[in-house]
């Protein structure tokens, strides 16, 4: 995504990834960022594995999604709001996101900050919104695709998306599975 004042530039935040143990959910969130629309996806945890995976699949599929690890979450935060971006942390505990989805489509910056383990109390101050995709507990995965599929306005983000620079590109088959390589 670029910088122009009528494009919205949406970038995720992981908070407290456990190598071992969310290796498959950071990815996960990261592609699902990818594939919804978000321009990247900053991981505050050290994952060369992921870092890879990522750009892997960036590479293979197109587009120009960016992850950067090691990121140092306050650092994050504060360059982003000092930039003149809005912060909504996904949490089970905050307003429930139609309540907020209109004001959060507002800003032209939106950083969405979901975590892994306990999010440390300070995030809850940082963040414009609080958001809870539901008040149960549930996948981060599943979080981040409602949250941008409804800051979407209607608009699927899935539908036909073409990612520049792919080389593979899957074709809609009501039966079966079709890739082309190198469709471009």
């Amino acid at each position: 995504m670029s910088d122009s004042p009528t494009e919205k530039r949406i970038v995720i935040l992981r908070l407290g990834h456990r190598p071992e143990r969310d290796k498959r959910i950071t990815t996960h969130v990261a592609l699902t960022a990818r594939a919804f629309g978000a321009e990247g996806m900053l991981l505050a945890s050290e994952d060369k594995g992921i870092v890879r995976s990522v750009s892997d699949v960036v590479e293979r599929w197109g587009g120009d999604f960016y992850i950067k690890h090691n990121v140092s979450w306050k650092a994050a935060i504060r360059d982003w709001k000092e930039a003149g971006g809005k912060i909504c942390h996904l949490s089970m505990y905050g307003i429930n996101l139609p309540d907020a989805i209109e004001s959060m489509k507002l800003p032209d910056k939106l950083m969405i900050v979901v975590g892994a383990e306990k999010v440390p109390f300070e995030i809850y101050g940082l963040a414009d919104w609080n958001v809870a995709v539901g008040s149960q507990p549930h996948s981060e995965v599943a979080a981040v695709a409602v949250t941008l599929d409804r800051l979407s306005e209607g608009n699927d983000p899935l539908k036909n998306k073409k990612f520049e620079g792919a080389k593979l590109e899957v074709v809609p088959t009501e039966c079966g599975k079709q890739v082309i390589e190198n469709p471009d």
